[in-house]
């Protein structure tokens, strides 16, 4: 949002380490919990790598890599190059690859056992003393919800979170499953550290164009007096996948969309998008302006809550020409599941500025298509004076994924129609070597900038506003509809918007 757009142009080219940059990256050790997973392999290594390549990791660092299978440090760095072969957007250069694996390492660990951790803990300080490094510390638990107190623990009564350097922690959503357990989870995080080391990650805020939205309207004034409030009718964010639950029913079906994409995700996309920032501002400003917004939005009451809120999952049907089996018949699903795949709803931000521009939010599995996109519509006093099917409203259109670019429709008319006709202004982002958030967000969490990462408040605050939908679904209070895989969602949906004079675009 507020990072210099050399930064983000920086991260994109081709730079390797003849041309090494100086980001004043101090040396550290990154232990890795779940360096054998499904993250660590697609995400994180490509990462780091990545990195590397472009002289963005500091000239001494450790990455120890722990899980529960007993690997050699050999068979740890052959399926890092692996990872990197598959998923890393660079073609891998082999005169480079022995340097970067070997600052890998690999430690075999059950996190649920105390006196593993003094092992962990003896053989971080001989890397420590071996390379003569500042005791410099990242923790990064890329493992399952339920293990994140015990391992929180475990490095606080092992002294792992006690260095001479700098230590901090990052996790993977989810942070907790209701307000209770999101406070308890916190509760043991603080006791091994403070908040400002705490780096709740959320891949949706390492995207370029989340991360400019601020300095998108503060370095184009064009754009800023085209977002003028009072000319905008409505805002609509959609996340939309084709993927269906896939090999995640065992959280996904106690999850759902609304814990899995709107706690998080969109509540974070509409903090973001309803903030207009100076160009400068500390990451903690940041992070108050996120607070005020999310304090503004209006509570949806328990019993109340089916007038704004729809909920689905998805049925049977078909996706590129291939058939679809609904959820119910996906393997780990319970029989009679009443878990949502799809979630929408009506939001209003009480602030002076938003107060009269609803907002709209849906996410959803087993969509049309893949897309993540801010939508503002403005409104279309020309209709007044002309039928309603001469023109269309004004779109600005914002997408996040998977490409990233800023489209303006307007209403044109040519010598050949007597009607206007919708045009488009579009500039995309190349999506071919676009860096991956996480990318970003390791760069940052290194470099101690939390500009981009989840603070508590904000945290605590989503949950309190999503605690009276929890209970209204888990009452059957919401209505659960159904829509078929490859629509674009359930016909409740399209109705919500209805009852205003909109539609989803």
């Amino acid at each position: 949002m507020l990072r210099e757009n050399t930064l983000t142009q920086s991260i994109q080219t081709e730079a390797l380490l003849s041309d090494k940059k100086d980001y004043n990256m101090e040396d550290l050790t990154f232990v890795l919990f779940g360096a054998t997973g499904d993250l660590a392999k697609r995400k994180l290594f490509p990462a780091l790598y990545n990195l590397f390549l472009e002289g963005k990791m500091p000239e001494s660092f450790s990455v120890i890599g722990l899980g529960r299978r007993e690997w050699s440090h050999e068979f740890f760095r052959e399926k890092i190059a692996e990872s990197l072969e598959l998923y890393s957007r660079r073609d891998v250069q082999e005169e480079l690859l022995p340097k970067f694996l070997n600052h890998f390492q690999y430690c075999a660990l059950d996190v649920t056992n105390p006196a593993a951790y003094e092992h962990l803990h003896a053989m971080i300080r001989q890397g420590e003393e071996t390379k003569a490094t500042s005791g410099n510390r990242l923790f990064y638990l890329s493992v399952a919800p339920n293990f994140i107190e015990l391992i929180a623990e475990n490095l606080n009564r092992a002294g792992l979170n006690q260095t001479t350097g700098w230590r901090r922690l990052i996790i993977e959503k989810p942070f907790g499953t209701d307000l209770q357990t999101a406070r308890r989870l916190n509760k043991k995080l603080s006791e091994a550290f403070d908040e400002v080391e705490i780096y709740r990650i959320d891949h949706y805020l390492g995207k370029p164009m989340v991360q400019n939205l601020a300095s998108l309207v503060f370095a184009n004034p064009a754009v800023g007096s085209l977002l003028d409030l009072k000319k905008i009718s409505n805002v609509q964010i959609t996340a939309s996948e084709i993927v269906g639950v896939e090999t995640r029913a065992d959280y996904y079906d106690h999850a759902g969309a609304i814990r899995d994409m709107v706690q998080n995700h969109l509540l974070q996309l509409v903090m973001m998008t309803a903030l207009h920032l100076p160009e400068t501002i500390t990451a903690d400003e940041i992070s108050m302006k996120k607070i005020e917004v999310i304090q503004s939005l209006r509570p949806i009451k328990q019993d109340e809550a089916y007038r704004d809120v729809i909920r689905a999952q998805y049925d049977a049907g078909e996706i590129n020409g291939e058939p679809v089996i609904r959820y119910l018949d996906e393997p780990g699903v319970e029989e009679n599941s009443k878990n949502d795949t799809y979630f929408a709803a009506r939001l209003h931000i009480d602030n002076d500025a938003w107060r009269d521009i609803p907002f709209y939010i849906r996410t959803g599995k087993r969509l049309d298509k893949k897309s993540t996109r801010i939508v503002f519509e403005f409104k279309n006093p020309v209709r007044e004076s002309l039928p309603a099917e001469e023109t269309v409203p004004n779109l600005l259109i914002l997408e996040i994924n998977p490409h990233e670019g800023i489209t303006l429709r307007l209403n044109v008319k040519d010598e050949s129609s007597e009607f206007f006709q919708p045009a488009y202004i579009n500039f995309t982002k190349p999506s071919d070597n676009l860096a991956d958030a996480y990318e970003l967000l390791l760069f940052d969490a290194m470099l101690g900038n939390a500009t981009f990462f989840a603070h508590w408040n904000e945290v605590e605050l989503s949950w309190q506003w999503i605690q009276p939908l929890l209970e209204a679904f888990e009452n059957n209070q919401v209505p659960l509809h159904t829509y078929p895989a490859g629509s674009t969602g359930p016909k409740a949906a399209d109705d919500l918007l209805k009852q205003d004079g909109f539609a989803w675009w």
